[in-house]
């Protein structure tokens, strides 16, 4: 499967932005995706994830209360919409796929079989 990141750049400190990854193929729906994102410097970090049904959420604690993951099986599409902007989320944002959906959500990257390109998303203060 291939994934296509989108909808990074660059929002004041309080915006938001929403982020979309395309997945192509016909098996999107049997996958638990997340979102990862990297910041200068600093290693790869977990954000989000969701279950292939969507019924299952995961959150990393920095950004619980700000941050919405969802997905439409039908679009192959998942989205990130990110709110309250801080300038520590600055980072490249990456979408990922795991093919092992027993899992629920999955929050390890080494869990994730499948990696977008990623988006940059710049927040200023």
């Amino acid at each position: 499967v291939q994934l296509q990141a989108s909808g990074g750049g660059l929002v004041q400190a309080g915006g938001s932005l929403r982020l979309s990854c395309a997945a192509s193929g016909r098996t999107f729906s049997t996958y638990i995706m997340g979102w990862f994102r990297q910041a200068p410097g600093k290693e790869r970090e977990f954000v989000a994830a969701i279950s292939w049904s969507g019924t299952s959420t995961s959150y990393a604690d920095s950004v619980k209360g700000r941050f919405t993951i969802s997905r439409d099986n039908a679009k192959n599409t998942v989205y990130l919409q990110m709110n309250s902007l801080k300038p520590e989320d600055t980072a490249v944002y990456f979408c990922a796929a795991d093919r092992n959906a027993a899992r629920g959500t999955a929050t390890n990257l080494y869990d994730y079989d499948y990696w977008g390109q990623g988006t940059l998303v710049t927040v200023s203060s």
